[in-house]
């Protein structure tokens, strides 16, 4: 969590430098509110969810001024209904119409795709199925989208290209084949000292899982991938379902592709290890999140 964190501060930063700009300043604050001027807001929250980014709005008040307090009245990862507030804080109202956007905005994104998470992991309840995140993140915010995933009960996939071996199909076409490129990696990261990372291997064909299948000492994980057809309201999960009964629990399974709020609880019935789905993050809908002022009584 501390390399998350200091990522996290990174991403804090660059914002407040975005907005103060050139000037480096909040022309409008600083010239409307009188710099002693001591101000409580209240977070309320406009739609029902997931709430994520309560951490990280924190941060970015610390950024700004190191003598703003907060008070929460839920946690990240808790529910919140419509019309609920759920935290207060006060400073110097200048630091607190300084932070309000970025902190906002950080919260409504995370907030929206733990949100999102979440309706998905209740369509996989009793199923044993987990919900995996993707790298179909914003470029710079990936530690926040997959930070808000968990928050949502999803389960972390890689969190990039250098923390697993993913061999998918431009990887298998130009090495020759699944069983090249699965020696290949295995002999890559014996020299590397790094036999630790894990390999998945992509599948699209019954041929192909046969072939990864007789590799299962050497493969941690199959990504099942476009093995589900939607026509109309039917969501076919035929195929995954013979896929999976020829991997027959030799390997964890992963199923991507065609998965939405629709169709996951349909997938999640065929059991596979693992769901991933990347329209939490790239396709995310912002909860909608409020900060409103009111001048401390003194």
């Amino acid at each position: 969590m501390v390399e998350e964190e200091v990522e996290v501060r990174k991403i804090i930063r660059n914002a407040l430098a975005e907005d103060v700009g050139y000037r480096g300043e909040d022309v409008t604050t600083n010239s409307t509110v009188a710099a002693d001027k001591i101000c409580t807001a209240r977070f309320l929250a406009k739609a029902t969810g997931v709430l994520a980014g309560l951490k990280v709005a924190e941060m970015v008040f610390e950024e700004v001024d190191r003598d703003v307090t907060i008070e929460w009245l839920k946690k990240d990862g808790d529910a919140v209904t419509k019309g609920t507030y759920f935290g207060n804080v006060n400073g110097r109202a200048r630091s607190l119409l300084i932070g309000e956007r970025i902190a906002l905005n950080l919260m409504q994104r995370m907030s929206g795709i733990a949100t999102a998470t979440n309706r998905m992991v209740q369509k996989c309840e009793g199923t044993g199925t987990r919900i995996l995140d993707t790298r179909k993140t914003v470029p710079g915010l990936r530690v926040l989208d997959k930070w808000a995933h968990q928050l949502g009960g999803g389960t972390r996939h890689r969190a990039g290209l250098h923390d697993m071996v993913m061999i998918k199909d431009n990887h298998i076409t130009a090495a020759g084949g699944i069983t090249p490129a699965v020696n290949l990696a295995r002999q890559y990261l014996a020299k590397k000292n790094q036999s630790h990372i894990k390999i998945e291997v992509e599948v699209r064909t019954f041929d192909e899982v046969k072939e990864a299948v007789g590799l299962a000492d050497k493969i941690d994980r199959l990504m099942l991938d476009n093995m589900v057809v939607v026509k109309g309201d039917v969501v076919d999960t035929s195929m995954l379902r013979q896929a999976l009964q020829i991997v027959n629990g030799k390997i964890d399974t992963e199923a991507s592709g065609n998965v939405t709020l629709q169709t996951v609880g349909e997938i999640a019935k065929a059991k596979p290890t693992f769901i991933s789905t990347g329209a939490v993050t790239h396709s995310v809908i912002a909860l909608d999140i409020s900060l409103k002022i009111q001048l401390s009584r003194l």
